[in-house]
């Protein structure tokens, strides 16, 4: 386990760094702005995808635990992005125009 550390401490640091963006970013966001928001910021996510595909493209072929990790950040990460996205479009319809029969 620490062999594996040693040689991809990089890839690891990326993903660290981008997990701290993350919350950084989404701190930011004040207490009042946050329920109409909350799906919008989970767009934030693209910074974890994108950490993801940057350790998938740096790892060797042989090593399938960072490949396996990668695919599996891509994967929650653009499932967070879509869902936060649906969640927003169904809130903007409650504030939209009824129609009438």
């Amino acid at each position: 386990m620490l062999a594996f550390f040693n040689s991809n401490y990089h890839l690891i640091t990326i993903v660290i760094l981008s997990i701290f963006l993350g919350i950084e970013v989404i701190s930011r966001v004040p207490a009042v702005l946050h329920t109409p928001l909350m799906s919008g910021a989970n767009a934030i996510h693209g910074v974890v995808i994108i950490g993801a595909i940057i350790v998938m493209g740096e790892a060797h072929e042989g090593d399938i635990l960072s490949l396996v990790l990668g695919f599996l950040a891509v994967v929650l990460g653009t499932l967070n992005v879509v869902g936060g996205f649906v969640v927003t479009d169904r809130m903007l319809e409650m504030f939209g125009k009824k129609k009438k029969k």
